[in-house]
């Protein structure tokens, strides 16, 4: 029983990778310097997130290279391989928290939290391409503040909290079908249930 989980969670995360990679490469897209927006780029990697910290961890590398693949510009596709850094964090809080998703305010905080870490990792990463010379001259023109704290840090609030969203709507559908161990519960089991989590 449990090799048959394996199997199940291995393929899930195999498809989510590919998701991942697909996205960057044909989904609708806006780039700004330093700053991309691509529709829905982070859902496969939160739904990674809900399943496990090992599936988190693979997914949110594995999507990097879509950016990679896609010929996005090597500060953005850094960007996506910071994602393990919120990929990460939300993972192991769902492992000790299964239960969080449950309530209102602990999907709430689960969001802000994510995206306040995807926020900082994805700003640390551009920070040092700017002050390394490595950016275009509007960069600079347009100065810091605007480039990577409001660009790349407000931008990428928003843009994580809209995937983190459009991802747990897609989880409340999914996770009745899908019958492997995960962290992220988004209802309380019923008393006696056999439901199992990571």
């Amino acid at each position: 029983m449990k090799t048959n989980q394996k199997i199940k969670t291995m393929v899930i995360a195999a498809l989510l990778c590919g998701i991942g990679i697909a996205i960057p490469m044909f989904m609708p897209k806006v780039v700004l310097g330093p700053m991309s927006f691509t529709l829905a780029s982070h859902v496969p990697v939160f739904l990674a997130v809900f399943i496990s910290p090992p599936v988190a961890a693979v997914v949110s590398v594995i999507t990097g290279f879509g950016f990679l693949m896609a010929g996005f510009p090597i500060v953005i596709v850094l960007r996506a391989f910071s994602h393990l850094g919120f990929a990460l964090v939300g993972a192991l809080l769902l492992k000790k928290r299964p239960e969080t998703l449950c309530s209102v305010g602990g999907t709430l905080g689960l969001g802000a939290l994510t995206a306040v870490i995807h926020a900082i990792c994805e700003v640390f990463v551009v920070t040092a391409f700017f002050f390394s010379g490595a950016m275009g001259e509007a960069s600079y023109q347009q100065g810091y503040w605007y480039t990577v704290f409001f660009m790349v840090g407000v931008g990428t609030l928003i843009h994580s909290s809209v995937d983190y969203s459009i991802s747990v709507f897609v989880w409340k559908h999914v996770q009745s079908v899908i019958h492997i161990p995960v962290c992220a519960r988004v209802k309380p089991l019923a008393s006696g249930s056999s439901g199992e989590t990571c």
